[in-house]
C-alpha cells in the first residue's frame, strides 16, 4: 500500500524559544554554508532555518527518543543529527532555486505577503530574549530572509504541481478489507516479559485456531464466534502491495474473494484465521486516491528540483556547516504558532524514504 513520504512542515517563527547551551562554535553569521550558482547561503539564513527545525524535534521527539536523540544511529554509520541535517541543506538548496525559477511561473511575492514577513519577524523578535536570538541568528534581516524563501517555496510548490494529474481509478487505488484473528505462540510472563510457548501450549492453540475455522466456514457469524471463544477480532485494509503483519499472511489474504474465509495460516508468530469483507473498501480505496495523487504531485516537484539543480554549481563548506551542531546546543520551544509551511525533512517524520 502506497503511502507519501515527505510532510510540509510548519515553521514557527513566533515560537519562544528555551536555550541549552549557548554557542555554535567559531562561526559568524556571515559565514558562508553553502554556494548556490551566483548565490551564497549564510550561516545566518542557514542557522535561523536549521534551529527551528532543530527546536521543532527537540520539542515533539526527545521525550521518545531521550537526551542522546541526535547521536543516536538510525542507519549504518549515520546519526539521527546528520539525517536530519542533509534533509535540511537539501532542502535550503531546493528553496534558492526555486526563487531563481519564479519567473517560470509568474510567481512573485504581494506586498500583504511581505507585510506579513514582516510582522512575523516582529513578533520573533519579541518573543525571544537576545541569548535565544543570538543562539539561533534570528536577526530580522535573517528572520525575514528565510520567511521570503518559505513563501516562495510555498508558492512554487503549488505552481509547479498545477498540471499533475490527479484522477485515479478505483482499479489503481483498490483496497480490501477483511477480519481475522491471531492466537499467539508467545505467552506473558508475571514480570511482563514474554516468552514462547510449549509444544503443548502450540498444539493447543491450532487446535482452538481449527475449532474457530471450522465454525466460521460453515457460515458462523465471525465476530460472534470470536467473542464466545475469547479471541480478539482485528480488522485492516490492504492491497498487493501490503506485507504486514506477515509476507505470507497478505500473500494468502490477497487469493480469497469477497465473504471468503482462509485455511488456518501458520506464521513465526501465531495461528491466523481471516474473512475477506470487500474487494473494494471505498473508504480506504478514496483515502488511497488522495496517497497516489499527492505522491505524483511530489514526484513531478522532486524531479523539477533535481533537474533544476543539476543546472548550478552547488558547494557546501562543510567546515562551516558542521559547526551548527544540534547535539552540542539543545533548542526547544516555549509555544508555537505557525505560519506559512517551508518544505522540511521528514522522519515520517518517519517517513525514511
Amino acid at each position: 500500500m502506497r503511502r507519501t513520504g515527505k510532510k510540509a512542515a510548519a515553521l514557527a517563527v513566533t515560537a519562544a524559544l528555551a536555550v541549552s547551551a549557548a554557542g555554535c562554535g567559531s562561526v559568524k553569521d556571515s559565514d558562508v554554508v553553502v554556494t548556490i550558482g551566483g548565490e551564497k547561503v549564510t550561516v545566518g539564513v542557514a542557522n535561523f532555518f536549521a534551529r527551528y527545525q532543530q527546536a521543532e524535534y527537540e520539542t515533539y521527539y526527545s521525550g521518545v527518543m531521550g537526551e542522546d536523540m541526535w547521536s543516536t544511529e538510525i542507519s549504518k554509520g549515520k546519526s539521527y543529527e546528520e539525517t536530519v541535517k542533509n534533509q535540511i541543506l537539501e532542502t535550503l538548496e531546493n528553496m534558492y532555486v526555486l526563487e531563481d525559477h519564479m519567473g517560470d511561473y509568474k510567481v512573485e511575492i504581494t506586498e500583504e505577503e511581505k507585510k506579513k514577513i514582516s510582522e512575523a519577524a516582529k513578533a520573533f523578535d519579541e518573543a525571544n530574549g537576545l541569548e535565544e536570538k543570538e543562539a539561533v541568528s534570528g536577526t530580522t534581516e535573517n528572520v525575514e530572509r528565510m520567511l521570503t524563501l518559505v513563501t516562495i517555496q510555498e508558492k512554487m510548490q503549488k505552481a509547479m504541481v498545477a498540471d499533475v494529474d490527479t484522477e485515479v481509478s478505483d482499479e489503481e487505488a483498490a483496497q480490501k478489507s477483511m477480519q481475522y484473528v491471531n492466537l499467539s505462540l508467545t505467552k506473558t510472563k508475571e514480570d511482563g516479559s514474554t516468552e514462547q510457548m510449549t509444544e503443548e501450549e502450540k498444539a493447543e492453540a491450532k487446535k482452538k485456531a481449527e475449532a474457530f475455522q471450522k465454525a466460521v466456514k460453515e457460515g458462523a457469524d465471525f465476530a460472534k464466534t470470536a467473542k464466545e471463544k475469547e479471541l480478539e477480532v482485528k480488522t485492516m485494509t490492504f492491497d498487493e502491495e501490503t506485507t504486514t503483519p506477515d509476507e505470507g499472511l497478505m500473500t494468502k489474504a490477497n487469493k480469497l474473494g469477497e465473504g471468503e474465509v482462509s485455511e488456518v495460516i501458520e506464521t513465526d508468530s501465531g495461528y491466523y484465521v481471516l474473512k475477506v469483507t470487500s474487494l473494494l473498501d471505498r473508504e480506504a480505496t478514496d483515502a488511497e486516491k488522495e496517497s497516489i495523487a499527492e505522491e505524483r504531485k511530489e514526484k513531478q516537484y522532486k524531479d523539477l528540483c533535481e533537474e533544476w539543480k543539476k543546472d548550478v554549481k552547488i558547494e557546501v563548506n562543510e567546515k562551516v556547516w558542521d559547526k551548527i551542531s544540534f547535539e552540542k546546543k539543545g533548542i526547544k520551544m516555549k509555544q508555537q504558532e505557525e505560519i506559512p509551511y517551508a518544505e522540511g525533512s521528514d522522519t515520517d517524520k518517519s517517513d525514511q524514504e
